[in-house]
């Protein structure tokens, strides 16, 4: 039987979307990615943004866990236009909230956005959303990975300075500037692992509701290929709105507390794609990291009102991008 023409038009127009996304979320993540090597002077910005986009590309090439279980396992696959409606309105739901706080500079998680996307527009097409799975593999390491990120890089600030406390300073500056070539490549690798994987699994999402693939299916390698190459792409855009906010608002970063702050992300970021396959917002883990490597030096060091600021935005994600997606879903389903 041959394809519906309207369906897959329409499920051309969901991946298109979610190409865009995935674009944005490198451009929004970009800024996140490369603001501690920026702020503490080990990279110049054009090398740090080369590094993160091949970076982020590879990442996104070496795993797929993550994906599927975005795509099989939080919300049960809707067949035909209502499953694309579903994925289209998440998108859009995403996409507004990402926008909008790039354009205000700042930091917050595409991942919540698309999470939150994902809930609003399902309560609207009648997808069913397991909500235990979602609690657990979801809102739970969202929630506990910017506390691990703030505990893991201060005890490596910690550690450091102990290690370093009858060094020079700018004997131990330089050697740091040269680590965080690598802690920043960790970052990138690790946001590639992550974030790609996020583009994947509702572009999987549609497939399935298109008929072109079966629930369990797998990704096909023309969807890790295009997602890991759509964010790579956004990388090299920049971000530089949210740049100052990561890199100098919150705390002052010198190099020792880069790396400790980059190092703490990238073990997080890794562990909890490759090895516990639960989405982490790459933005939550660098931003609390960073506090946690400024917060060792003394209390003050951190400015706990800019901190209060962007946690207040980190809470509204979700809700704000359920409630765009909720009414992208009921206008799409009355044109559809």
């Amino acid at each position: 039987m041959s394809p519906d023409p309207a369906l897959a038009a329409l499920l051309v127009v969901v991946v298109g979307v979610a190409l865009l996304f995935a674009v944005v979320n490198g451009l929004h993540d970009a800024s996140v990615v490369i603001a501690t090597p920026l702020a503490s002077g080990a990279m110049a910005p054009g090398a740090a943004l080369l590094l993160a986009a091949v970076l982020n590309l590879v990442g996104g090439l070496l795993g797929s866990s993550l994906a599927e279980a975005i795509g099989y396992v939080l919300v049960s696959p809707v067949l035909g236009s209502a499953g694309l409606v579903l994925v289209l309105a998440a998108l859009v739901g995403a996409l507004t909230w990402n926008l909008l706080t790039w354009w205000r500079g700042v930091p917050s998680s595409s991942t919540h956005a698309l999470v939150g996307g994902l809930a609003g527009a399902g309560l609207v097409v009648g997808a069913a959303v397991d909500w235990q799975v979602v609690l657990v593999r979801v809102v739970l390491p969202l929630v506990v990975s910017p506390m691990v990120a703030f505990l893991l890089s201060a005890g490596i600030a910690l550690a450091i300075a102990w290690v370093l406390r009858h060094a020079s300073p700018g004997r131990a500056n330089r050697g740091f500037r040269y680590a965080q070539v690598f802690s920043s490549a960790g970052v990138a690798l690790g946001h590639g692992l992550q974030d790609a994987q996020k583009t994947m699994g509702v572009v999987v999402l549609a497939l399935v509701a298109a008929g072109a693939t079966t629930a369990g299916g797998g990704v096909p390698l023309w969807v890790v290929l295009s997602a890991s190459v759509a964010l790579a792409l956004g990388t090299t855009a920049g971000g530089w709105r949210i740049v100052r906010t990561v890199g100098s608002r919150i705390t002052a970063v010198d190099p020792a507390a880069g790396f400790a702050a980059e190092a703490a992300t990238a073990g997080l970021l890794t562990a909890a794609a490759a090895g516990a396959a639960v989405p982490v917002s790459t933005t939550h883990a660098v931003t609390a990291a960073v506090a946690g490597s400024g917060a060792v030096r003394r209390l003050s060091a951190v400015r706990w009102r800019v901190l209060r600021r962007v946690s207040w935005f980190w809470v509204l994600t979700a809700p704000a991008s359920a409630a765009v997606a909720a009414a992208a879903a009921l206008l799409l389903t009355a044109v559809v």
